[in-house]
């Protein structure tokens, strides 16, 4: 049976050192050649938009060339109109699309675009038939039960308030709210621009907003929260941390640290075609959409602790305590790779 794909949250950097690094991870971990598809709804307002995408696409083939990643940007703007989410045509380099990343835009627009639309009902069944799906700042935000506002709040003034989120992970029983930027300081000494461009007195009148069983994951920037739905696991990776409130809890996971989905909420599989139309579940399998594989699932929390001290030791030149803890890590089953972006682990 087919497992699920991997789901990457960026806080924001994804285009960044800390971004290749990340991608360079997950691309170790799908079919080859990759096949991704950039899909440009989430800045489709902007008279920009095929540049916005396009940077992203470049970004991609050439920090990742050793992948020869085959990249396609999917202009899937605007309802409505000839590039719409809905169109067939425009949609259809998702159908066998190995990853699939949204980037920067608008929360609200994308909500907008893509609920219950042919793209993201694509999307939802490639993501259950192993595709991994990539999403960054504003993508993020909009992927919960609830979307932050950010320009209507920040920029225009608008009330304090939530809209609709596209609800990546209701179908797994998970309440979630994500905010990208969680660390951000562009405001300076003056203004807190923290909770992406909230701050932290605003975003607190925010949260009394949300449901008493909502859990709220703060990405920060440079910063990416993978999601293993197969594997029951979490990983943060990158430059900083996640941040998790429930409740009256708040629990801080740096990056190189891994916990339980559980931690999430009252996680369980979904059946594969759960909320996707018979017509576009067929489609996706007739394209062959499924990867010849599945993807090795993230590394055990014990490893990486493991990794983390073989680092050190190299750092301080004691080669004989690193080749220890590479004989370690073998020993649980994973394969340590130098590799110029740093060291790459592999199931044995």
């Amino acid at each position: 049976m087919q497992q699920p794909g991997l789901i990457v949250l960026f806080g924001s950097g994804e285009t960044s050192a800390s971004g290749r690094r990340v991608f360079d991870w997950l691309f170790q971990r799908s079919p080859r050649p990759v096949r991704v598809a950039v899909l440009e709804t989430p800045a489709g307002f902007q008279p920009n938009s095929a540049h916005v995408a396009a940077e992203v696409a470049d970004f991609l083939r050439a920090r990742l060339q050793n992948y020869h990643p085959d990249v396609t940007v999917v202009p899937a703007r605007r309802r409505g109109t000839p590039f719409s989410p809905d169109d067939p045509q425009v949609v259809a380099p998702l159908l066998t699309a190995d990853v699939i990343f949204l980037g920067p835009g608008s929360p609200t627009y994308a909500v907008r675009q893509l609920q219950g639309s042919l793209a993201w009902q694509t999307l939802v069944a490639r993501q259950r038939l192993g595709a991994a799906i990539v999403l960054a700042s504003a993508a993020t935000s909009a992927a919960g039960i609830v979307a932050l506002p950010v320009y209507e709040i920040y920029k225009v003034g608008e009330d304090l308030h939530w809209a609709a989120g596209l609800d990546l992970l209701g179908a797994c029983g998970l309440k979630l709210v994500f905010v990208s930027h969680w660390d951000n300081h562009e405001g300076g000494e003056t203004l807190d621009t923290s909770r992406c461009f909230m701050g932290q007195a605003r975003f607190e009148e925010l949260r009394r907003q949300l449901p008493a069983d909502a859990t709220v994951a703060g990405i920060d920037e440079h910063t990416a929260l993978v999601i293993d739905s197969a594997a029951a696991l979490c990983q943060v990776m990158g430059r900083g941390g996640v941040t998790l409130l429930h409740g009256g809890a708040a629990r801080r996971y740096s990056t190189g640290q891994a916990f339980a989905l559980a931690e999430l909420g009252d996680f369980q599989l979904p059946a594969p075609q759960a909320g996707i139309p018979d017509a576009v579940w067929h489609a996706v399998q007739a394209a062959g959409a499924a990867p010849a594989a599945p993807s090795p699932r993230i590394v055990p929390p014990q490893v990486l602790v493991l990794l983390h001290r073989r680092e050190e030791a190299r750092a301080r030149r004691d080669y004989a305590t690193a080749d220890d803890l590479r004989q370690q890590m073998a020993g649980l089953g994973w394969q340590v790779d130098d590799t110029p972006s740093g060291p790459a682990l592999k199931p044995k």
